[in-house]
């Protein structure tokens, strides 16, 4: 890839939250920025005010003409969700260009960069924007590509002059295995992306791969119990390398101390919540610590952190209502988030929307699903339609499927209009919808229903 030929950048599928990234990161440098989705969503809009072109038709007629006949200077950049046989990639592909993965592009950008590279199944985005927000807010600086809209920054990438890259890596499709970090770090590796591996083993191999092409002399930073090569694993409430003990909640708040052999750094005020959270907060102290950041920086950065859009963001928070919001969508996710609710709101009866999301996702683990959604925690549960995404539907896999699995005494399968009515006659004090499909589109109706008298 000649990057420096490069005048046009065209995204098919651009408002994904990892293309939007690229998008804006070409924007910001100047490229000339088109793009194509399906759907028009906020972001989508977010990116078009910034002025990046965007059409929403999969005709190869809304193309540029410009775009099709300057294949040298042209960089066309795809995500595997997008169908094969989109009209936009098939005039694309005939009339000549080389089309590239989101992840060959963020490999290729990351490659003269000193790279920090977050991986794992779950908790890989906060553990990403925790790293960066400690480099940003410490003025080390960063650049970003992350999985998610960080609130303090209000923006899902971040620029900078400095060297140092801090990149989500993904697992889905093995898109990681393009990246060579100096700095690895990997939070988990349960089993999920079947519908791509096959099975767990072929997961673990790919991290396994990821891990090794960390460069020579590198570092490793890995959750402990985790099969995988390390500089130094983390944990916590048990010894390794590095770990967080004595975890309290004071007025809401997460607070721990950080061990790292002798060295302590005490009361370490986290400005998320959730023991998930404080876990991911050490394997980011670990990283900024290798980069030479000071113990008090990292104090100060981690309690001005205000999380991710999406990942236990609160949208309602007053002395009658409590609203979250979260992208937890596998059942680890989904037991991290309902124990941190209620270690913090455990007095407050749990309604829980959930949105389960893909239908192979929903086959391999359903009596995972089922246990967790079982949580003794939850005081009502309305599941929702299974979100397909990139899939068709598999005959007897659905809602109904898996509501019956569910050992929860008030559990009711309800369309998004049905439990948008259902809020509204009770207006319950602790509302948690969770899910990685479009349950977004009912945050702005519910937090109207709970601040609407």
């Amino acid at each position: 890839m000649n990057i420096d030929r490069i005048k046009n950048i065209y995204l098919i599928g651009i408002g994904g939250i990892g293309m939007s990234g690229l998008a804006r990161y070409f924007h910001h440098l100047g490229y000339l920025v088109k793009g194509y989705d399906k759907t028009e969503t906020t972001l989508t809009s977010e990116l078009k005010a910034e002025g990046i072109s965007i059409v929403f038709e999969d005709s190869e007629n809304l193309i540029p003409a410009t775009f099709i006949k300057n294949i040298e200077e042209t960089l066309i950049i795809y995500t595997p969700a997008v169908p094969k046989d989109s009209k936009i990639v098939r005039a694309f592909k005939d009339s000549g260009h080389t089309l590239h993965k989101r992840s060959e592009v963020l490999g290729f950008l990351s490659s003269s960069k000193f790279t920090i590279a977050i991986a794992g199944t779950h908790g890989k985005t906060t553990t990403s924007t925790l790293v960066a927000h400690i480099l940003k807010d410490s003025g080390f600086d960063c650049s970003a590509f992350l999985g998610g809209i960080s609130i303090n920054y209000d923006s899902n990438v971040l620029f900078s002059s400095s060297n140092i890259m801090v990149v989500e890596a993904d697992e889905f499709d093995r898109s990681f295995l393009t990246l060579h970090p100096d700095i690895a770090i990997v939070t988990s590796m349960d089993a999920d992306h079947l519908d791509i591996y096959g099975d767990h083993q072929h997961l673990i191999d790919s991290f396994k791969l990821f891990v090794d092409q960390v460069k020579d002399g590198g570092t490793r930073i890995i959750y402990k119990g985790l099969d995988l090569p390390a500089t130094s694993f983390y944990s916590i409430d048990e010894e390794a390398d590095v770990y967080a003990s004595n975890i309290r909640i004071i007025d809401g708040d997460f607070y721990f101390d950080y061990y790292h052999g002798e060295e302590v750094i005490k009361d370490i005020q986290l400005g998320i919540p959730g023991r998930h959270n404080v876990s991911n907060a050490v394997a980011a102290i670990a990283a900024a610590k290798v980069c030479g950041v000071p113990d008090e920086a990292i104090k100060s950065a981690l309690a001005r952190f205000e999380g991710i859009k999406r990942r236990f963001q609160y949208i309602v928070k007053n002395k009658s209502n409590i609203y979250i919001d979260d992208y937890a969508h596998h059942p680890k996710e989904l037991e991290a988030c309902f124990e941190a609710v209620k270690s913090i709101y455990p007095d407050r009866k749990l309604t829980v929307l959930f949105q389960p999301h893909l239908f192979s996702r929903t086959r391999d683990f359903v009596d995972d699903f089922a246990k967790v959604l079982s949580f003794d925690g939850i005081g009502k549960l309305i599941l929702l339609p299974i979100y397909p995404a990139r899939e068709k539907p598999i005959e007897g896999v659905s809602s109904d499927w898996l509501l019956d699995k569910i050992n929860l005494s008030d559990k009711v399968l309800l369309t998004p209009a049905d439990a948008l009515k259902y809020l509204k006659e009770e207006r319950p004090a602790l509302i948690l919808t969770v899910g990685a499909g479009d349950i977004d589109r009912l945050v702005k109706p519910i937090k109207e229903i709970l601040t609407n008298d």
